[in-house]
């Protein structure tokens, strides 16, 4: 027999999250461009036009991915954003919220396309949501996974793609033993504190141990000398097997960064800065930064590798802001 938080829950599925949200601009070639820059994708059919029209598209399209950046709501005002109604949505997180499932993490996310998306397009975007989990127990602790359905349509109506995004919302483990009348178990907290291992292959397992020696090690091909990171096989520009490898000094500048502050992880801290350095050899690595408050980092901002022991006998790569930076 389902249960009585169950059964109220599931009431919700089929239930339109909001009404249909309009894409408050047209699919153009400057934010095509914008994407193409900032994820490095070099695709000539979504930037060069004389390229897209000789191509079997015609002209210029947007790249698949872009899907959901086109009906973005963008950085509203508080007061726009506190004058919206609440849908069921709303209703139904509060709902979990009441049984105590207080945590949210995204889980995964789905896209079919049907067409490509040109110039002049228009989008609008209905989501629902599409169903709502028994509950179940995670590595997170217990919770209900919440699937969002969203069909986007161009402005002759024509369905172009679907979404289908996926969340688990939580009760924290510890919340979980305090409900069920139990002190939290002490005793497994120094396992919570191991960070996850890398998987080793026969691609990276150089660089791995290169961290456990102190080292910034990265892939060179031998065939045009062009460096690459993160490992792979073979190199991407031509498309050579054969690879060495080159000791980095460790110094670079922060090319982008995120400041994570939800949902807090252990054994990390919060909020956690990491960054994208650009290395001064010309390829960029990902770790986190250390000794900066998080709204100081900029870009350009000159930072050195540090190899720590942040737990016994694992040396770690993380970066820190330059002396005098």
């Amino acid at each position: 027999m389902p249960s009585e938080l169950l059964r109220k829950l599931k009431e919700y599925e089929g239930m339109s999250v909001a009404a249909p949200v309009r894409a408050r601009d047209p699919v153009n070639e400057p934010m095509i461009r914008h994407w193409c820059d900032a994820v490095e994708d070099r695709n000539p059919a979504y930037t060069d036009p004389g390229f897209a029209a000789a191509s079997r598209h015609g002209g210029i399209v947007a790249p698949p991915t872009m899907l959901q950046a086109w009906v973005m709501r963008g950085l509203q005002p508080e007061s726009e954003r506190a004058g919206r109604a609440k849908g069921p949505q709303a209703a139904l997180f509060e709902l979990l919220d009441a049984a105590g499932f207080t945590s949210v993490v995204a889980t995964n996310c789905s896209q079919e396309y049907r067409r490509y998306l040109r110039p002049g397009d228009h989008l609008e975007v209905t989501t629902e949501i599409e169903s709502v989990s028994d509950e179940k127990q995670t590595a997170l602790g217990a919770g209900h996974f919440i699937t969002q359905r969203m069909v986007f349509r161009d402005q002759r109506g024509e369905e172009v793609a679907t979404m289908r995004f996926r969340m688990l919302r939580f009760r924290p483990r510890a919340a979980g033993a305090a409900a069920a009348g139990r002190a939290p178990e002490r005793a497994a907290a120094p396992a919570a504190r191991r960070r996850p291992r890398p998987a080793l292959t026969h691609d990276n397992r150089f660089f791995w141990e290169g961290i456990a020696a102190g080292e910034l090690r990265i892939q060179r091909c031998t065939g045009c000398g062009a460096l690459r990171h993160p490992p792979g096989p073979s190199c991407p520009k031509c498309r050579s097997l054969d690879w060495d490898r080159v000791v980095a000094s460790g110094r670079g500048r922060v090319y982008s960064w995120v400041v994570a502050h939800h949902p807090p992880i252990p054994p990390f801290s919060y909020p956690n800065p990491i960054v994208l350095v650009e290395l001064e050899e010309g390829t960029r690595v990902v770790a986190n930064l250390l000794g900066v408050d998080p709204a100081a980092i900029r870009a350009d901002l000159p930072v050195r590798a540090v190899f720590e022991e942040l737990e016994e006998g694992r040396l770690f790569l993380q970066f820190r802001p330059e002396e005098g930076a």
